[in-house]
């Protein structure tokens, strides 16, 4: 079981601010993928992967990066400071 936690327009296209699933994905980009594939919310946050940041256990990462074992994912926008 992994928690996937949703953030600023990200949370809104999906109407929830975290969930607990169960997941086959290997990677964070595979996440992405399955995650893409449970609606129209869904689609439409997952579908441009340049537009999203992610963090694994709390570590920003590649979406590259490895999920097994992890206890967390997050997705976020990039920030922009100023």
């Amino acid at each position: 079981m992994i928690e996937v936690l949703y953030f600023a327009w990200v949370r809104e296209r999906i109407g929830v601010p975290r969930e607990k699933l169960e997941t086959e994905a290997a990677t964070v980009a595979d996440l992405m993928t399955e995650l893409a594939a449970r609606g129209e919310g869904y689609e439409i946050a997952f579908t441009n992967p340049k537009g999203l940041r992610a963090a694994v256990d709390q570590v920003l990462v590649d979406m590259d990066h490895p999920i097994s074992g992890a206890r967390e994912v997050a997705f976020f926008p990039p920030m922009t400071g100023g």
